[in-house]
């Protein structure tokens, strides 16, 4: 029993616990919520507060003229709307905003909350542009009074510097003159509306003065080196431009592509523009346009300049390309007179011949093409340095086609140089085979092996395949090449042998000479220099010098070097 009561107690106390904390919690929120409505209402009784009205009074004490009557008129009928319209409404979200947390509904509560915040944000930006345009009026008198004073100081150092430089205008002279006199009269305007207190119409005066102030002040600077390029610089250049145009035309250069006479029309167009409208103070982008005028007479003079250039270059091409030209049609023609010789006596292919006739038509079109432009060049019919290029083109295909040729001329020579080099060739080898049956028949070595004969053979029906070939037409290049190179390789071949053959025969020879000294004293020695013997007479050369030496230089061991044998 008493358990169940200790349980109750506990259960008792926690929910008390609990109901408590939810009470101060709620208590707490609401606290909050009320603070927040509170600083809402301190916000939105700004929106009507001592500035807006302090304000008013001071405007209203400054109207005298319609136009700020009205301007009063509209400034009143926003301040009444947001005071007798937009206020309340605030009033009335604020108070039900406020019966909200009473009733602890706090979602609704902070929805509401978030609008009127909104609502007051908005209505703060209209209220302070309602007081920034009404102090616009209100603070108009010294803020005018001081601009309007640095502009008086502006407006007098231009007009000075103007009166200085007054001839440096020429023409715009008396538009310059009449805008200062217009600033002039604002400047009186503004006067006699600050004494009408109307400052609408002085806040027009201000920003007008401002405006045409600073569009003189770069009037003033920029006009004096516009003049001087559009009425003196530029009229030179096309005097000057106009006197080298004609007397190269009168002597001969071809200049219609470059449109002389219609451009100089064009600028002195644009020229009388610039100054029209310079009259009117509007420089716009007429630096930039004489700025690119200048350039293009810069530019036609580097023109004038490579078209002299070009007509010497061209009458030295010329003659450049006919020697080049004349060079190779003389070459083509010794080929083509001595075509049928070549083709009889060598074994030219058919794409090869008539890679020739293709060269020699393309040779002639280069020559026409030549003509052409000597005709266009006497008649002044293109500008030279047209024709130089059209020259320099000409120069590459002749180029190119000069190394077609020497390429096929080269593979003309190059049998020519085969021909005659395997000539040389086998005169040579057969110079060796002779020195190679010289030096067999100089010593007499007993036997000769069977395998030298043949070989010797070999080299001999080589050597007159070479001569077969030689004695062909046409030769065919690529089969006589390899004849003297197989002829070659055999004679070589058999050369080497003989002199290893004879070496060893005179090694063999020596050794067992040598030998015979120790036969009496040593029977082995006498016994290997027997066996020695009877193979050097079976032709086994180099083993008889193995055995034989084997033998003796187990007892004299520098005989090789004593018969000088290594």
């Amino acid at each position: 029993m008493d358990g169940l009561f200790i349980v109750l107690t506990v259960v008792i106390i926690s929910f008390l616990f609990i109901l408590i904390t939810l009470i101060f919690t709620k208590r707490k929120q609401t606290k909050k919520y009320k603070n927040v409505i509170n600083e809402l209402d301190v916000e939105k009784n700004k929106l009507i507060g001592v500035t807006v009205l302090s304000e008013f009074s001071k405007v209203k004490e400054l109207v005298k003229t319609d136009n700020l009557k009205q301007k009063l008129e509209d400034w009143d009928n926003i301040f009444k709307d947001i005071k007798d319209t937009e206020v309340p409404k605030l009033n009335d979200l604020i108070l039900e905003t406020e019966f909200l947390v009473d009733k602890k509904e706090y979602k609704q509560a902070i929805k509401k909350i978030a609008y009127i915040e909104m609502q007051i944000m908005e209505l703060r930006k209209k209220s302070e542009k309602l007081v920034e345009e009404i102090k616009l009026i209100t603070t108009s008198e010294e803020r005018n009074r001081s601009l309007i004073t640095k502009l008086k100081i502006n407006y007098r150092e231009i007009e000075s510097k103007f009166s200085r430089t007054k001839k440096d205008y020429g023409e715009v002279a008396e538009s310059i003159e009449t805008e200062f006199k217009n600033i002039e009269k604002e400047f009186q305007d503004f006067e006699d509306a600050m004494d009408i207190n109307d400052y609408v119409l002085v806040e027009k005066i201000v920003t007008s003065l401002e405006e045409k102030i600073n569009n003189m002040k770069v009037i003033i600077e920029e006009v004096p080196s516009i003049v001087l390029t559009a009425t003196v610089l530029l009229p030179n250049r096309i005097e000057e431009m106009t006197t080298i145009y004609f007397r190269m035309l009168r002597d001969g250069y071809p200049l219609d592509y470059l449109n002389v006479e219609y451009n100089f029309k064009e600028i002195k167009e644009k020229i009388a523009k610039i100054i029209e409208e310079l009259k009117k103070l509007n420089i716009g982008e007429s630096k930039i346009e004489l700025r690119t005028m200048l350039e293009y007479f810069d530019t036609l003079y580097n023109d004038f300049d490579k078209e002299k250039e070009c007509k010497d270059l061209f009458k030295e091409n010329t003659k450049v390309l006919k020697n080049k030209l004349d060079k190779i049609k003389k070459i083509v023609k010794d080929i083509y007179l001595q075509i049928d010789d070549i083709k009889s006596t060598y074994d030219l292919t058919d794409e090869a011949i008539n890679k020739f006739s293709i060269l020699n038509k393309n040779l002639e079109q280069i020559s026409e093409d030549y003509k052409s432009l000597i005709s266009h060049g006497n008649g002044h019919t293109f500008a030279y340095s047209k024709l130089v290029d059209e020259l320099d083109g000409l120069n590459i295909k002749l180029s190119r086609l000069q190394d077609d040729l020497d390429y096929q001329l080269r593979s003309i020579t190059s049998m020519k140089d085969d021909e005659t080099r395997a000539k040389e060739q086998l005169d040579s080898i057969k110079k060796l085979l002779k020195q190679s049956k010289n030096k067999l028949n100089e010593y007499k070595i007993p036997i000769i092996p069977s395998s030298y004969f043949i070989e010797l053979k070999e080299a001999q029906d080589a050597i007159r395949e070479v001569m077969k070939e030689l004695d062909k037409k046409p030769i065919v290049i690529k089969i006589l090449n390899i004849r003297v190179d197989t002829a070659r390789d055999l004679v070589f071949k058999i050369y080497n042998k003989t002199n290893d053959m004879v070496k060893s025969v005179k090694m063999s020879e020596k050794i067992i000479i040598y030998g015979n000294r120790y036969r009496s004293q040593y029977p082995a020695i006498s016994e290997a220099l027997d066996k020695a013997t009877s193979l050097f007479y079976k032709g086994q050369y180099k083993l008889s010098f193995e055995l034989a030496a084997e033998a003796i230089l187990k007892i004299d061991s520098d005989a090789i070097e004593k018969l000088s044998l290594n």
